[in-house]
């Protein structure tokens, strides 16, 4: 098992440094629900399932993340506040690549 530290800035610009294990099959979006990093109700309103777009991100660092999917690409066409960098949290597998990885939250709509 490995660990991986994450850094997700919120809503509020508030960095936080997040600890996760890498073999409980856990997203990012799961690990800010956990965390409580955003009020509950405002993301993840869809449980994960790239149909809401409420846990959108920006990831701000140079890692490699699992492609888009389509039905990810589909949600994010359709949502606001979107940018070149913009995933679903829910669509991003915490992994050992995943060290330091640096997101921030959209805003919430």
């Amino acid at each position: 098992m490995q660990d991986v530290t994450l850094h997700i800035t919120d809503r509020e610009g508030k960095k936080h440094s997040v600890l996760m294990p890498t073999d409980m099959a856990m997203n990012v979006m799961e690990v800010i629900r956990s965390y409580e990093i955003a009020p509950e109700g405002t993301i993840g309103i869809c449980g994960g399932m790239a149909m809401c777009a409420s846990c959108q991100c920006y990831v701000n660092s140079n890692h490699d993340i699992c492609d888009m999917e389509d039905e990810e690409d589909a949600m994010l066409s359709e949502a606001f506040n979107v940018k070149h960098n913009s995933r679903l949290s829910c669509q991003i597998p915490i992994t050992e690549a995943l060290q330091d990885l640096e997101i921030e939250l959209a805003p919430e709509v």
